[in-house]
């Protein structure tokens, strides 16, 4: 596994430098920074923080629990997890440039000692069966031709009655939204499905669908919203090449329903 094999908008050479400068920006001192101080710079999905914690909160999670961000980014939801829990949490991502930003910024943080972080592959992760309680997926499978994969490997690594937590951006009507987008410079490296065909490759893998709902309106209006706030040195921009340019076109494609944006939890509950 390496880099060649990652969209070029995960691996930049600048994702460290970005984010060092806009702390800095910020007025952030770096030998002082807590996990709140990374919230605006960290979430690479729809919705930010604010989702996350939606999500978060349908689960019932503890300072015992086992948890794998799955397709982890920089890591943001791992450390908010080891941060509000105190649980311990791996992440794993393919992009090497990502997973070197994420130990770097949980060291800042101090949680290099809750958080693991792994260079991997999502459709064959570098953990044992049966090793955790929750799976993360938020914003991955877009990226992911085998979603059969992506999701028999979170089933294998899940133990029985463990949760999947999904928070993702799927086909909607009309045409493609215009690229770029968030995951993808092109068609090449994006492969969206309606919800009914990812709940049913979810279903497939072992799973219990528990909730889902379908939030596009709600998190079109937020982000309408967000676009309209003045600048701020913190944000996915410091790191995301022409990202305000991809956020556009998806706020454009969720207005006018072309993707939907769908939350949902499934329990572990078949072979």
């Amino acid at each position: 596994m390496n880099d060649s094999t990652v969209p070029a908008q995960y691996v930049t050479g600048r994702v460290r430098d970005g984010i060092e400068q806009a702390l800095v920006a910020a007025g952030k001192e770096l030998d002082g920074l807590t996990p709140a101080d990374l919230a605006l710079v960290e979430d690479y999905h729809t919705g930010g923080r604010l989702a996350t914690v939606q999500l978060v909160d349908l689960l019932g999670l503890t300072s015992e629990s086992a948890v794998l961000d799955d397709g982890a980014g920089i890591g943001g939801t791992a450390r908010y997890l080891a941060d509000r829990f105190g649980c311990a949490v791996t992440a794993v991502d393919l992009s090497d440039e990502y997973c070197d930003t994420a130990h770097w910024l949980n060291q800042l943080v101090g949680l290099d000692d809750k958080i693991v972080v792994r260079q991997g592959d999502v459709t064959s992760l570098p953990l044992d069966d049966a090793s955790v309680d929750v799976v993360f997926s938020q914003h991955v499978q877009m990226n992911v031709a085998r979603k059969d994969r992506l999701y028999q490997e979170a089933r294998r690594v899940l133990r029985d009655g463990g949760q999947l937590a999904v928070w993702d951006i799927l086909a909607g009507d009309g045409p493609e939204a215009e690229y770029p987008l968030p995951w993808s410079d092109g068609p090449e490296h994006s492969h969206l499905v309606p919800p009914g065909v990812l709940r049913t490759e979810i279903e497939a893998a072992g799973f219990t669908v528990e909730h889902w709902a379908d939030l596009t309106d709600q998190i079109g209006a937020m982000m309408r919203m967000i676009q309209s706030q003045p600048p701020n040195p913190l944000g996915l921009h410091a790191f995301v090449p022409a990202f305000r340019e991809r956020v556009t076109h998806l706020t454009e494609a969720l207005t006018d329903g072309r993707v939907r944006a769908i939350q949902a939890v499934a329990r572990a509950t078949g072979p």
